[in-house]
């Protein structure tokens, strides 16, 4: 198998499941891993909106997790969306969300692995916990490949298979659904992937055990399943007509709509903040410096948003609030996506000098994109913890899990859009802010409940509402341009 230039030509399979915890993760990133070690270029993808595993399968590739969320990004770009992380790929793995045709809440196969199956014109694989069954596994395969006769299962994985026996009487009930069994998983200790409060702990935060897990997985999947017949069932996939995405052209096809006017800023009302001090321009005085969070604290971005700002003409350098002092030299706009500061509240309240460095920049007008953790770093105090206090809000952990998509519309004009502007957008958080809202919310939800959310203050945006800026490119431009003129 070669590489290819023709992104529609890439193979690509998608691992989808029953049910979750069915092992769909562990085979996946496994397949990419075993997959890798075979010396092809695989192209790793996650449906849906999760920003941890694509983190596992950037550690199996070498390549950047991406993911393809039709709820977010809509139907229409997860072909391009794919096509753009898959360029130049040999083959491309899709690692499927929750149980095949489960999708957003009330809105039939919207966003589920079934429709991203189908869009991308791929073969499924089925991932079946067998623990518990032997011959009823022939009518659960059955139905999954008869619910929606446009989805192709073309092969099925057997997992926590217990003995020889066990395997024979699972493979003998699949043979009668017409279904090629490509590998079969023993019964074993779990690979060690630690979880707490919002899932798998991210691989930035665990170093060389991220990198014995993934091993783990790779060696698994290589020694259980036919690499050959998955590969084979790959290249069966239907060419796609659409085109790869491109960030430029996206940014050209997607024109803003005018900047706000700035509203006056409030007094700072935090000590650490020194009233007057010049904003810094970028050190070649043509490209904006946004500076982005990153590191063990700040792990969840999409790829697609750094691409998106280098194009609208941002120098996009990272930095991380656990251990740098200050922001990058020159830095013009900010962005801290989501993360777990709940985690490591005490390194970051600790860091002084970032917060006083944070706090500056925000209360100079300066553009400032915050989602979720960001929203917590920005706020007065985290568990009662110092934080930058950019924003007059608290955050504290909760027991309730926030969780789900969002059909939300700017309140305020910002930074990012103007009043009016629609997007979707995903909550996934076990936090609480109080307030939950400033005099200018960010945003206004329409579904699944109406309630304002989020800060607009000065040049801060600042919301719990994670975004796909592939879905609305013009947001990108806006941050830009607001880094030349605030």
């Amino acid at each position: 198998m070669t590489s290819s230039d023709s992104g529609s030509a890439v193979p690509r399979l998608v691992i989808a499941a029953p049910s979750s915890g069915s092992g769909k993760t562990t085979v996946a990133t496994g397949l990419m891993a075993a997959l890798t070690a075979r010396g092809l270029a695989v192209s790793p993808h996650k449906v849906g909106p999760d920003y941890i595993d694509p983190g596992y399968h950037a550690l199996a590739t070498g390549r950047v997790g991406r993911n393809l969320d039709a709820y977010l990004c809509g139907p229409e770009l997860v072909g391009p969306l794919f096509l753009h992380g898959a360029r130049g790929c040999d083959i491309a793995v899709v690692e499927g969300v929750m149980g095949l045709y489960d999708g957003a809440a009330g809105e039939g196969e919207l966003a589920s692995t079934a429709q991203v199956a189908k869009l991308l014109r791929a073969p499924v694989v089925l991932v079946v916990d067998a623990s518990s069954q032997s011959r009823s596994v022939a009518a659960l395969v059955h139905g999954f490949v008869s619910w929606d006769p446009e989805v192709r299962v073309g092969g099925v994985i057997l997992n926590k298979v217990a003995s020889d026996r066990h395997e024979a009487l699972l493979r003998e009930a699949v043979d009668s659904v017409g279904v090629p069994v490509l590998g079969v998983l023993r019964r074993a200790a779990p690979v060690e992937t630690p979880s707490r409060h919002l899932g798998l702990v991210p691989v930035a935060e665990r170093g060389s055990d991220a990198v014995d897990a993934v091993a783990a997985m790779g060696a698994r999947v290589a020694d259980g399943c036919d690499l050959e017949a998955l590969a084979g069932l790959a290249r069966s996939a239907g060419a796609l007509s659409c085109a790869a995405w491109d960030a430029g052209e996206a940014l050209v096809s997607s024109p803003p709509p005018p900047l706000p006017v700035p509203s006056p800023g409030a007094a700072p009302p935090d000590p650490l903040v020194r009233p007057g001090r010049p904003r810094p321009q970028a050190p070649d005085g043509l490209r904006r410096r946004v500076a982005m969070a990153s590191g063990a604290a700040f792990t969840f971005s999409y790829a697609e948003h750094t691409e998106l700002l280098a194009a609208a003409g941002a120098e996009v350098v990272t930095f991380d609030p656990l251990r740098d002092e200050e922001l990058p030299e020159g830095t013009q706009g900010l962005v801290i996506g989501g993360g777990f500061p709940e985690v490591y509240a005490s390194e970051l309240s600790a860091n002084e000098g970032l917060r006083k460095s944070v706090a500056e920049l925000a209360f100079s007008g300066a553009p400032v994109a915050a989602e979720c953790a960001g929203l917590l770093y920005l706020c007065r105090e985290l568990d009662g913890l110092p934080m930058c206090g950019v924003l007059d809000a608290a955050a504290r952990m909760s027991e309730r899990l926030t969780l789900g998509y969002r059909d939300a519309v700017a309140v305020s004009d910002s930074a990012l859009a103007v009043a009016g502007t629609r997007m979707r957008g995903h909550e996934f958080h076990r936090t609480a802010v109080e307030p939950g809202a400033g005099a200018a919310p960010a945003w206004g939800m329409r579904a699944p409940e109406r309630r304002v959310e989020g800060f607009v203050e000065r040049g801060v945006h600042a919301s719990y509402l994670h975004t796909h800026w592939a879905a609305e490119p013009g947001v990108a431009r806006r941050f830009v341009e607001r880094c030349r003129t605030s």
